[in-house]
């Protein structure tokens, strides 16, 4: 059973129907890179073996822009993640074909993921110069936007210099990525709900026996009795690694809607019907939450550094010694995190909760240009070729064919004695994910999973709808500084739930109620509206 409001089914037909059309991309080695112009109006785009062979002939820019007249720029590109080995030799590769396209080379500038969210807050705050970040409802995208860190995109940039990005992104999407009707980033195709669930080491489960036991986890207290036996048959692993941001009160397993940004406080549950707005300790889920977080720290099951470590997920099981982690969900995740991890067939998935669609998964993932921008036209004009062009968006994702993989149709394997190369380990940042292509140790029909996958999702009461921060600034602001304070030790289990009532009065003294009654009032004109 699942529930779709009146206004918001429309918003989902289209971004399904977005989803069966690019589905083509990735499930048939035969078909074309990206739609056809009858089927969705793209821009035209080589098929699968003559964007490999041939990059000149991949997409071409937006309509109407003269190449030949524009003067040579340098683009720099801010996403989370760690820098690839071979990081530098791809940029070359990509600055030799942007030079031809849209006469720009790019300086990526990965950032680690522990530390992206800070060092992001101190170049807005100190006006850095910077071209295109990635942003998401997850890491303060409403509250950068309150500081006018990003361009509004609608007011001539997207119209001028994206039309292959509104070629291929709906409408729909578009509008419900807005905040007071302007676009502060473009929303990367890729899927449009999430699970809460585990990760895990098949190969470490097998040996202990433990997969059955795994696999049928309904809750996050159905995982301490097996974290419990790594320990002791493990003692050099770590059971679970959880962090800040990452863990069982993430909002993709306690099933929060932010609104726009997990960062401030008051929600309404995505999988409930309730439209009143209340902070998260207000709700039972909550504090059930943090008990057992607190249960497996105490019993050391998680990594002592919980509320301290800036290592990403992903990072952690680089490592080789972490059995286990939180993260949301979606069809084919195991298989991805694997490729990312090299641990290829030894990662596997486990859903906890349900599935759901909120704002923050249909603004998840975004390109933001920098209201710094020294070339903002030509910023656009390289977010647009992520959208459209098939060559280019494989080529910053997965490196160069022949040296980071080999490619037969639209599947790629191992490049024999040659490591993989994914930018920042996420695929799912940069643009049009529809067009990227497959590995071997993926489903072929990866895409259209992920259409079932949206397909069967539960719409939030407030899908659609965003935070605008800026008349409550001054407290959203006291806010954050509380909750940095409060909320990494108490979620990660690494302080005591008791502490939860000092939290809370801490948040009242600093004006939770005035950005609680703002969101209750902005939510409410907003389902007033539809």
């Amino acid at each position: 059973m699942f529930r779709k409001s009146k206004s918001w089914t429309l918003m989902l037909a289209t971004v399904m129907t977005l989803v069966i059309v690019l589905a083509g991309c990735g499930g048939n080695n035969n078909n074309e890179g990206s739609a056809s112009p009858s089927a969705s109006s793209a821009s035209p785009s080589a098929s699968p073996s003559e964007s490999a062979a041939s990059p000149s002939e991949s997409a071409a820019p937006s309509e109407g822009i003269d190449v030949s007249k524009l003067d040579p720029v340098e683009l720099s590109l801010y996403i989370p993640g760690t820098p690839p080995k071979d990081e530098k030799k791809v940029e070359e590769k990509i600055n030799e074909y942007l030079k031809s396209k849209i006469n720009a080379t790019l300086d990526i500038r990965m950032l680690d993921w522990g530390q992206y969210d800070q060092k992001m807050n101190l170049y807005v705050s100190g006006r850095e110069v910077m071209d295109i970040i990635f942003t998401a409802s997850w890491n303060g995208h409403a509250t950068n936007v309150g500081k006018g860190a990003y361009l509004p995109l609608n007011e001539g940039l997207l119209d001028q210099y994206g039309q292959g990005i509104k070629s291929v992104v709906s409408q729909a999407i578009l509008d419900g990525a807005q905040i007071n009707g302007k676009n502060y980033g473009v929303p990367a195709l890729k899927e449009m709900a999430e699970q809460g669930g585990i990760l895990y080491r098949t190969d470490i489960a097998e040996e202990l026996g433990l997969t059955e036991r795994i696999q049928s986890a309904k809750s996050p207290a159905d995982l301490i009795p097996i974290l419990e036996e790594v320990k002791a048959k493990k003692p050099d692993w770590t059971p679970l690694y959880v962090k800040d941001g990452e863990n069982l009160n993430s909002h993709y397993m306690n099933k929060f809607d932010f609104f726009g940004d997990t960062k401030l406080e008051g929600v309404v549950l995505k999988d409930g019907t309730d439209t009143t707005i209340k902070p998260v300790m207000e709700y039972p889920v909550y504090k059930e939450y943090l008990n057992i977080a607190r249960e497996m720290f105490t019993k050391k099951l998680v990594n002592a550094d919980a509320a301290t470590s800036q290592l990403s997920p992903t990072d952690a099981l680089k490592k080789g010694n972490v059995f286990m982690v939180v993260s949301p969900l979606k069809p084919g995740k195991d298989a991805e995190m694997a490729g990312s991890t090299n641990l290829p067939g030894k990662i596997g998935q486990v859903g906890i909760t349900s599935i759901t669609t909120s704002t923050g998964e249909t603004t998840g993932s975004m390109l933001a240009i920098s209201s710094t921008s020294k070339n903002p036209e030509r910023a656009m004009m390289f977010i647009d070729l992520l959208y459209t062009d098939k060559y280019l968006n494989n080529l910053i994702n997965f490196g160069i064919e022949g040296e980071h993989f080999t490619l037969n149709g639209e599947v790629m394997s191992d490049a024999p004695g040659k490591p993989n190369y994914i930018a920042g380990a996420s695929t799912w940042m940069l643009g049009n994910q529809f067009l990227n292509y497959i590995w071997d140790t993926e489903s072929t029909d990866k895409w259209e999973q992920f259409q079932r996958f949206n397909e069967g999702s539960v719409n939030s009461p407030a899908l659609g709808f965003t935070f605008d921060a800026e008349p409550v600034k001054t407290q959203v602001a006291a806010l954050k500084n509380v909750q940095s304070q409060y909320a990494p030790g108490l979620e990660t289990g690494a302080v005591d739930p008791a502490k939860v009532d000092e939290y809370y009065n801490k948040l009242k003294q600093n004006g939770l109620d005035d950005v609680i009654a703002e969101k209750q009032k902005q939510l409410d004109a907003f389902l007033a509206s539809r």
